[in-house]
């Protein structure tokens, strides 16, 4: 069984079976990497989106929002920058294309946030501005969700838009600086107790885990698979090495038994060990010359 494991032909498999068990291990890691990752966001998600709001100036400031405080709920209360008001195109709602709308808004005591007012569907053409519900007036008491900036999509836009909401971009974009995260609106109310009509409010974010834990323990059983083909083949070889040859059962009797070669090709008669001689090919000249 060893020699026939340490021949080249077995361990020429044997070293395929060790790359295919090294990547497979690397894309397990890389599948459980993107599972804790989306476990991370999940429960970051789930310990801020229901919590008491804190206020906006407690959550951000001037630099960029830590990735921890993500999704925390904040309130503010302020006035909109309604001249700043930008469009973010290409946002996705309920499988529909459109834009969302952000505008920047003077938080009493803390500073100027971009906030993102929700979604508006394409105008009739790519030229036509899409319908925005007018932004709210006077002092406006904003709840929502503190959101990471994203990054930028390095296109040139025409004004008043955005490729994404890069708060760098859009600080130049509205022409004021901004504090380092951005809030999606979950609520606003006027001063006068009022609810003003407002864009579509964003779905909630998405906490499934996906399929990338049980892709991770496939990739990594599947390591000893190739070891496993390997071992089955070599062992039906070496088995079959040490199957007797079948016995020459033909028939003894008659002439051929009795010296006539003509009924008994010449090379069948059982060679060493009991297993049949190879058949002579007869030739063509060899008939001739007989």
């Amino acid at each position: 069984m060893f020699r026939t494991f340490t021949s080249r032909r077995w361990l020429g498999a044997l070293a395929v079976a060790a790359v295919f068990a090294v990547a497979a291990f690397f894309l397990g890691r890389w599948q459980w990497h993107r599972y804790e990752a989306k476990a991370a966001r999940a429960d970051r998600i789930h310990a801020h989106y229901g919590a008491t709001p804190r206020p906006v100036g407690q959550v951000l400031g001037a630099s960029p929002m830590p990735l921890a405080s993500d999704w925390t709920r904040v309130t503010m209360t302020g006035t909109y920058a309604a001249d700043s008001q930008l469009l973010v195109r290409n946002r996705p709602h309920e499988s529909v294309y459109g834009y969302e709308v952000v505008v920047p808004f003077r938080a009493d005591g803390a500073g100027t946030v971009l906030l993102d007012r929700g979604w508006v569907p394409n105008g009739a053409t790519a030229e036509t501005r899409p319908d925005v519900p007018p932004v709210p007036t006077g002092q406006v008491t904003v709840t929502g969700w503190a959101r990471q900036g994203e990054p930028s999509l390095g296109r040139k836009m025409q004004p008043g838009q955005l490729a994404s909401i890069n708060l760098r971009e859009a600080s130049a974009a509205a022409g004021t600086p901004l504090l380092g995260g951005y809030v999606i609106v979950q609520s606003e109310r006027t001063a006068d107790g009022g609810t003003p009509p407002r864009p579509a409010a964003l779905e909630a974010p998405d906490t499934d885990l996906g399929p990338h834990q049980a892709y991770a323990f496939q990739w990594w059983l599947a390591m000893v698979a190739g070891f496993v083909l390997v071992w089955f083949g070599a062992r039906r070889e070496y088995l079959e090495s040490l199957e007797p040859a079948a016995p020459d059962t033909g028939d003894r009797t008659g002439p051929a038994a009795e010296g006539d070669r003509t009924a008994e090709p010449v090379g069948a008669r059982a060679g060493r060990g009991g297993r049949p001689a190879k058949v002579k090919k007869v030739r063509i000249w060899d008939e001739e010359d007989g």
